[in-house]
């Protein structure tokens, strides 16, 4: 997520309704997951570069269509648990007062040292239990490396890497890998960079 999780608050468990009571006037974004509430910290250049790229890409492909594009602060709804992806993209026509995502089809992770484990567990179980969701895609930002798990797929793997395309079906739209990376400052592309693989940006 643009906000990489911290600890769990040293607090009692609380109810659904006391942390979205608190979460409507927090300064700062929480994760509910198991009745525990988790601050969220800011993220680095690359976190979010990769971030807005995607964000980017999938607005204007989804624009005059009743999909909307969110980023970081939306939160998504997981039963009991609620959780702020990087980037979900939810076609279900929400009202203008909703504050969480009930129907994501699509739900995009970039990678941290503080989230992984979580990104690739506890998350993705919940994940893969929506009914709406098809494709969960996970962005590693040290380094050039895409994952892609789709329900028609029966969230099998898929990795991408640069030179790459990937397609999410859901919304009919391919991204170059090079795309998703672009302004990312990690060895991986630096290197890329250097030999000419991929093109510098003034």
């Amino acid at each position: 997520m643009s906000q990489v999780r911290q600890t769990p608050i040293p607090t009692p468990r609380v109810t659904e309704a006391d942390y979205l009571h608190a979460e409507q006037l927090a300064d700062t974004r929480h994760e509910f997951i198991d009745g525990v509430v988790y601050a969220m910290a800011g993220a680095g250049y690359n976190h979010n570069c990769i971030a807005a790229n995607i964000a980017r890409k999938l607005g204007n492909h989804l624009e005059g269509t009743p999909c909307a594009t969110f980023i970081a602060d939306m939160k998504v709804r997981l039963g009991r648990d609620y959780v702020y992806p990087d980037v979900v993209v939810d076609c279900s026509k929400m009202a203008g007062d909703d504050y969480f995502a009930t129907a994501p089809i699509v739900i995009v992770e970039v990678l941290s040292k503080s989230t992984r484990k979580t990104d690739t567990t506890t998350k993705l179980i919940r994940y893969i239990n929506l009914p709406s969701l098809q494709e969960y895609m996970l962005i590693e930002p040290d380094f050039v490396s895409v994952q892609v798990l789709r329900r028609v797929n029966h969230w099998q793997s898929e990795y991408f890497y640069l030179g790459d395309s990937v397609t999410l079906a859901a919304l009919d739209l391919t991204l170059a890998v090079a795309d998703i990376y672009d302004r990312v400052n990690n060895q991986d592309m630096e290197e890329f960079r250097r030999e000419g693989i991929v093109e510098v940006k003034a």
